[in-house]
């Protein structure tokens, strides 16, 4: 039963995120994440708001199944079919501990800054809420998310795609090693 608890290789998970892009492109429809934010606000009523709202959200209702399956595979996945650890580098650990991060290895997500009382935290729920606030403009901007651009938008061989899984590499590196340690 270690398959089930362990991440699968590159050779099967690669291969079926390959046949779900070919079935998708078959079909002429598009993966991306962050179009269904802009479904469910078109669905709750944006429209009356803004005009980017403003479109046939029921030909896209399709990719809201992709969400609900994300939530419900992702809590499948964590709570039965991994063992909640991580095997994290040595130097990379240690670094983190120079953070002030200490659960490296315990658990996926830092405890220090995503467990229930991080959240109690004002700097920390400022830079969750700011963010998010700033990947959603990102993502907007950009005109996709990085889920959209690196696997459907590189799989079409975009070239718009490729500029924008750049920068996102790219804004990750910055955050990470120079932003990361002013703010913490």
């Amino acid at each position: 039963m270690e398959w089930i608890t362990n991440p699968w290789p590159w050779y099967v998970s690669g291969p079926l995120i390959a046949l779900v892009m070919f079935v998708l492109l078959f079909v002429g429809k598009q993966f991306g994440m962050s179009s269904n934010l802009r479904t469910a606000c078109s669905i709750g009523g944006a429209g009356k708001v803004s005009d980017f709202f403003k479109f046939d959200w029921k030909k896209e209702r399709w990719n809201l199944i992709v969400v609900l399956g994300a939530i419900i595979g992702g809590f499948i996945s964590a709570n039965y079919l991994s063992s909640n650890t991580v095997d994290i580098n040595p130097e990379v650990e240690s670094k983190l501990e120079s953070y002030g991060i200490t659960s490296s290895g315990e658990a996926y997500l830092p405890t220090e800054i995503f467990g229930p009382d991080s959240l109690n935290d004002p700097k920390i729920l400022a830079v969750l809420i700011i963010g998010g606030f700033l990947v959603g403009f990102g993502a907007r901007y950009a005109g996709g998310c990085t889920s959209g651009h690196a696997i459907s938008g590189l799989s079409n061989l975009q070239l718009p795609s490729l500029i924008a899984v750049v920068g996102f590499f790219i804004g990750g590196l910055v955050m990470i090693n120079f932003l990361y340690p002013l703010i913490f």
